[in-house]
């Protein structure tokens, strides 16, 4: 698969990219937000529910002790005739008109740093980048749009401003290249993407950064206005692209495959109604039991070692048909035994099983066609 795939990319590349076509020049994933392999809607997010919730890549983030509620969506409202299928959807749905000092609310898309040398971050070189996207709101007002460089603690703010309401409209904003602070060249965040929707004075008391400076909280949002202040507060964004340069170039559509597998470097679900998967022969390894063990490998690999999630209850077959201890909770990875340059692409586990023969088979059963399997390695 990993062949393929790179095969994939280069034709791209270098089949397209000098024709004007894909070039891979977009920094930001899945920024026209068709990816949502968690689900298409999360309701009741709130405090402590930061975390990536339904369009791949886009996390909901919050900090204080806000009392608002939103239902974060993919959603086709999209601007007529720009080539757009999908948005991401913000909906007010427990307002919290006043909010505490330290209440905020962001969307925001976080950025390895080894995906981002060519910026040439902390050097006399450094390069400008602009941000492109489409957004509209039936709350009008200022917004903001914030670069931090997680590395060296800076941060730059620029505001936009929704002048209609309930009107697709296009922005675009340009940030300075930084000369200071290198970005660090691993695959950790180095740069987080934050598109602010609400900010308590810990964070609008100050005046903006429009220019790369020490991260300084009372400069970061400054004039963005309250999305929580109303349950008629609606907020959708796509098409949001992050380029070197001065200005912004048509939004780069990537083939839905290839999107696709950029996102599951973070988080790929394998088991929508995935059946049946055979495990590897199970061997006596001390325990009161045989432990059943395999090893899975993943369609696509990951940026790092990842967590893994499971949905429903799961039942053994085969060899562990009278053996219903096959469950999430007995089902655990314990070792992550293969890299592709250093990127993981398969998985080990073993399910605690009793009374199996040494060298016996098994296969894992979904009891219910809405059951999954989900591997997480997100920023």
């Amino acid at each position: 698969m990993g062949s393929i795939t790179r095969t994939i990319a280069n034709n791209l590349t270098t089949g397209l990219g000098g024709q004007g076509g894909v070039n891979f020049r977009n920094l930001i994933i899945n920024g026209d937000m068709q990816i949502a392999q968690r689900g298409t809607s999360a309701t009741g997010l709130t405090n402590g529910s930061g975390g990536y919730h339904t369009v791949d890549r886009f996390g909901f983030r919050e900090s204080g002790s806000p009392s608002y509620q939103f239902t974060m969506s993919q959603d086709s409202t999209v601007p007529t005739g720009q080539g757009f299928g999908k948005s991401l959807k913000m909906d007010c749905t427990t307002a919290q008109g006043s909010l505490a000092a330290g209440d905020n609310l962001r969307i925001d898309q976080r950025l390895e740093g080894q995906q981002l040398q060519h910026l040439k971050k902390g050097t006399a070189n450094a390069e400008s980048v602009t941000m492109s996207f489409w957004v509209r709101s039936s709350k009008t007002g200022t917004y903001i749009v914030e670069l931090i460089d997680d590395n060296n603690t800076r941060s730059i703010s620029k505001s936009y401003t929704i002048s209609s309401a309930d009107t697709w409209e296009k922005k675009t904003i340009t940030y300075d290249g930084d000369t200071t602070g290198a970005l660090t060249n691993n695959n950790s965040t180095s740069i987080k993407c934050n598109f602010w929707l609400a900010a308590g004075t810990n964070y609008t008391s100050g005046t903006l950064a429009t220019s790369w400076a020490s991260l300084t909280d009372a400069n970061r949002a400054v004039g963005q206005v309250n999305l929580a202040d109303s349950t008629s507060n609606i907020w959708y964004i796509t098409g949001i692209q992050l380029e070197v340069g001065s200005s912004a170039t048509d939004f780069e559509t990537l083939p839905h495959e290839i999107q696709q597998m950029r996102c599951c470097r973070y988080y790929q679900k394998i088991g929508i109604n995935m059946g049946q998967y055979t495990f590897a022969p199970s061997h006596s390894d001390g325990w009161s039991g045989q432990a059943q063990l395999g090893v899975l490998h993943l369609p696509h690999s990951m940026r790092t070692n990842a967590t893994t999630e499971y949905s429903g209850s799961w039942t053994g077959r085969g060899a562990l048909s009278n053996d219903n201890n096959c469950v999430p909770g007995n089902l655990q990875v314990v070792s992550n035994d293969g890299t592709e340059s250093g990127h993981l692409y398969r998985f080990s586990w073993n399910a605690n099983q009793n009374s199996n023969s040494l060298g016996t088979g098994a296969m894992y059963n979904a009891n219910a066609a809405t059951n999954d399997m989900a591997f997480n390695a997100e920023l």
